[in-house]
């Protein structure tokens, strides 16, 4: 059986950041909400308690950076985090922005429930992606001697 997260974790193309045994991709479906991210463990682990003890820590600081990326090059004034692992064998976490024009409805977990009519456009979307890219790699470079 061919896992759809292996093949997915593979495809470099897709891929924004890979460290320490995850990637950052920008959320595969259609969404509401510009910057919506999500950490993908490389290999088979359904939840945090799958991850090693280096593989938490190493999600949770990696998380932090982003999260900061999105609420400095996006201006998002909050950013959710879901681990959810009802469908995927990979751990994933998303990180949704959440900004000050976000409507009611979008807020939270119900961003997974907005209707299709609703998305962004995939380029808005990419774009947003691609900011908190850049962000990340002006942050690294900062840090690096």
């Amino acid at each position: 059986m061919t896992c759809t997260a292996c093949q997915f974790v593979a495809e470099s193309a897709r891929v924004l950041l890979r460290r320490d045994g995850f990637i950052l991709h920008a959320i595969t479906q259609p969404t509401p909400v510009r910057g919506w991210l999500v950490l993908t463990s490389e290999r088979h682990a359904r939840a945090w308690y799958d991850l090693t003890a280096e593989e938490a820590a190493a999600v949770g600081a990696l998380a932090r950076e982003v999260m900061q990326a999105q609420l400095e090059s996006l201006h998002a004034e909050h950013v959710y985090a879901f681990a959810i692992g009802d469908v995927l064998q990979h751990f994933h976490l998303h990180l949704v922005p959440r900004f000050a024009t976000t409507p009611a409805h979008h807020r939270g977990r119900a961003a997974f429930d907005a209707p299709a009519a609703e998305a962004i456009s995939e380029a808005e979307a990419a774009g947003a992606a691609n900011e908190v890219k850049t962000y990340l790699e002006r942050s690294a470079a900062d840090v690096l001697p």
